[in-house]
């Protein structure tokens, strides 16, 4: 595992590199989601894939901007999915971006999911690590990353980032929500999944949820490369993960580009998210 971490450590600073000074613009391709990729979707792509080659435990990888899995080494043991560059929309107006990664043993699925990884492209540049515990590294001036501490949930926690268009919301999650922000939450939404569930993380717990809409009743977010990386993330930092009223880590995948509505959270919010959701 130590392996894939120094990989992904690599892969990190030259992606910060070429979000500091490369090509900021659309290209003129999509991926298979449909979103206009932009240049740098397709650089950190192909850095991501570069560090991988070199890491011979890494039998394939499964990106969100590629349709299908690659194998890179025949003999390796892992498969690693990855978003390169979450978030890269708001790379114009100079928020907050990130890369998240799932490490999987034998298949991408769920119960054979072994690590998580994400980093941060912010005021500073942060990688979080999921293996036995939930750790956080920071970028130094000699580009090392160095373990700063390490991440545990409270029980509840006090913020709310609430994704997905409001107008396709079903009625009892516009009321969850709105119950939840009568109760004093504060609302944090970048509209970037890595900063936000990041906030929710290093300020000790919270709610962040991306349900089903009308525009998108099975959810926007994807299960190999964002829900359950972020799901064992917040697992191992002692929170929850639910896509309404199931366990994440339990669904299954069809499709390597499979989505899925979801909630990520401290323990006290999530409760309330599957009491609401029982109901319906």
């Amino acid at each position: 595992m130590e392996e894939i971490v120094d990989a992904i450590s690599r892969a990190a600073v030259r992606i910060k590199r070429a979000i500091e000074f490369g090509d900021t613009s659309y290209s003129k391709s999509l991926n298979k989601t449909g979103d206009t990729q932009l240049k740098l979707d397709i650089a950190s792509d192909l850095i991501i894939e570069e560090e991988f080659k070199k890491t011979l435990c890494v039998k394939a990888i499964i990106s969100e901007e590629k349709e299908t899995a690659q194998t890179l080494n025949e003999d390796g043991k892992y498969i690693v999915g990855y978003d390169p560059l979450d978030g890269s929309s708001l790379i114009d107006v100079n928020l907050a971006v990130g890369s998240i990664f799932a490490i999987y043993e034998k298949e991408a699925d769920a119960k054979f999911i072994t690590a998580a990884v994400y980093v941060v492209y912010g005021p500073r540049t942060e990688m979080v690590t999921a293996i036995d515990d939930v750790k956080l590294y920071r970028l130094d001036e000699s580009s090392n990353f160095k373990e700063i501490k390490n991440i545990k949930l409270n029980k509840k926690g006090k913020l709310n980032a609430s994704g997905g268009t409001q107008k396709g919301w079903a009625d009892y999650h516009k009321k969850l929500i709105d119950d939840i922000f009568a109760d004093g939450y504060r609302l944090r939404y970048s509209g970037g999944m890595v900063p936000d569930l990041h906030q929710i993380l290093l300020k000790g717990g919270g709610l962040f949820s991306y349900p089903s809409t009308t525009d998108a009743p099975k959810g926007k977010l994807r299960l190999l490369f964002e829900v359950f990386p972020f799901a064992f993330v917040f697992e191992k930092a002692g929170g929850k993960a639910v896509d309404g009223k199931k366990r994440l880590l339990e669904l299954e995948v069809s499709h390597i580009h499979d989505t899925s509505p979801c909630f990520f959270g401290s323990g006290d919010e999530i409760e309330r998210v599957l009491n609401e959701y029982a109901k319906h």
